[in-house]
């Protein structure tokens, strides 16, 4: 499947009304939404490959699963900034914007900065995406050195009072991922996160007790033991 008509046919053809509903349950926006599952858009993919043109009009087709499904086989080498900007407007939902910034977005040259940018931003779903970058990039950023995301505690401390519940989430996300890294930035985020509850407001707090109970599990702990003995 190459062309964009060809795989919005097969995409209607595994539309679930069903799962539409259930997504809408979970604050998935059940406009344009068709209720494909995310393990046959993966499929979908991996039938097509990359393809960065086919990409771009998936987006443009409006329909939730074409734009995840865009992020899976666009070319993120070939991925501008100003499309990185264009698609973040966009983002309406907190699923499209993690399976995009998550399969597509880190992987560009531009993921640090849009991390930095996009957090600082009011919109909702645009500052999300600016946190799940960092979440991201602490996860598939193999090379990238503590320093990197040391750089955004000031940011995640600073937002941590976002009451909004697809900002706030995400805020924990990051401390979280960024916590499981290593064992040196698991005491540096657990540092931050302890300074973070003592905010007072309900979210931070939230963000805060949420982060230290995992960082501090012994699944985590132990986790990170054996990644310093290898």
């Amino acid at each position: 499947m190459t062309k964009c008509k060809e795989v919005i046919k097969k995409l209607k053809s595994l539309s679930n009304p069903q799962n539409v509903a259930g997504m809408a349950r979970f604050g998935i926006n059940p406009h344009h939404t068709l209720g494909v599952s995310i393990p046959d858009l993966r499929k979908i993919a991996k039938e097509i490959g990359k393809n960065h043109k086919l990409s771009r009009e998936l987006w443009g087709s409006g329909i939730h699963e074409a734009r995840i499904l865009a992020g899976f086989v666009s070319d993120p080498q070939k991925v501008t900034e100003g499309q990185m900007e264009a698609w973040v407007k966009d983002f309406d939902s907190w699923d499209v914007c993690d399976q995009v910034c998550g399969n597509l977005f880190d992987r560009t040259p531009f993921a640090y900065k849009k991390a930095f940018a996009w957090s600082k931003r009011s919109e909702e779903f645009v500052k999300r995406a600016g946190f799940v970058l960092m979440a991201a990039l602490s996860v598939h950023d193999k090379k990238a050195k503590d320093e990197q995301f040391e750089q955004f505690f000031p940011i995640i401390r600073k937002h941590s009072d976002d009451e909004r519940n697809f900002v706030k989430k995400a805020v924990n996300w990051a401390l979280r991922q960024i916590g499981k890294r290593n064992l040196d930035l698991n005491k540096k985020a657990l540092k931050v996160a302890r300074e973070i509850r003592k905010s007072g407001s309900g979210s931070a707090k939230w963000i805060a007790s949420d982060a230290i109970k995992e960082l501090t599990s012994d699944k985590v702990r132990k986790k990170l033991q054996n990644k310093t003995l290898i």
